[in-house]
């Protein structure tokens, strides 16, 4: 068994003495292990950093293997964003979601196109916008996409403004009354109205991580989401209470 296919980096653990296992996410293949000899050495090194894109060559004796992988780099990210600490964070965050969420061996080729295309945008400015709408992504390609083009209890297309938590759905302020504390804020930056706050990408990201949390962590069996994510809240909290910090 064996295919040839292009992916990113996702993991790398090292095996034995020489060898590392990694794991990718491929638009072919979806994500997939698989055993790099003298992985684990210094020569690999810069190769085997998560976010890289590789070349890669799997070949296996049978198909439910683990099998091997030869791996060439196409393009390295993670040493451009040394000097950002948030936008390394997001790439940490993006790395382990998919990781996490992806089922192994399953193909979800426009996902990894809008997945790429997140981290080619990685530590330019905005970034974190796309960093919130691609959680958004990934909550609809796992099959808990949230339903925003009406208000869940008037119907109207108008002032939606905030979001139910147990349906997922848009409520409008009118719709949402004397209820409005009880649900959660849907930023204007989501319904594709200006440039987003601060403000609004912590809103985003309470948002999107509530679904990630209680409706996708329990279906994989899973008890939290990835410590990435959370750093990667944390590190954009830090960064917003010191606008005039350099990164």
């Amino acid at each position: 068994m064996d295919w040839r296919d292009e992916g990113v980096l996702l993991s790398m653990r090292k095996h034995g003495e020489s060898a590392a296992i990694i794991e990718v996410f491929t638009p072919a293949h979806g994500r997939h292990a698989g055993v790099v000899r003298g992985g684990g050495g210094r020569r690999m090194a810069p190769i085997l950093q998560p976010g890289n894109q590789l070349s890669l060559d799997w070949r296996a004796r049978l198909e439910d293997h683990i099998g091997a992988f030869t791996v060439e780099p196409l393009r390295a990210r993670a040493p451009a964003l040394m000097a950002d600490r948030a936008a390394l964070a997001g790439l940490s965050a993006t790395c382990a979601l998919l990781s996490f969420s992806l089922p192994e061996r399953e193909p979800h080729a426009a996902f990894y196109s809008a997945s790429i295309a997140l981290f080619d945008r990685l530590g330019e400015p905005g970034w974190e916008v796309d960093y919130l709408r691609w959680e958004m992504q990934l909550l609809d390609e796992m099959g808990y996409g949230l339903d925003l083009a009406t208000c869940a209890v008037t119907g109207s297309r108008d002032d939606l403004a905030y979001v139910s938590p147990k349906t997922g759905r848009a409520v409008s302020r009118k719709g949402a009354g004397e209820y409005a504390p009880r649900l959660l804020k849907l930023p204007e930056v989501l319904m594709g109205q200006g440039p987003a706050s601060a403000v609004e990408i912590a809103q985003g990201l309470t948002l999107t991580g509530h679904f990630l949390a209680n409706r996708l962590v329990p279906e994989l069996g899973r008890r939290t989401l990835p410590e990435a994510r959370q750093r990667l809240v944390d590190t954009l909290a830090r960064q917003s209470a010191r606008p005039s910090d350099t990164r």
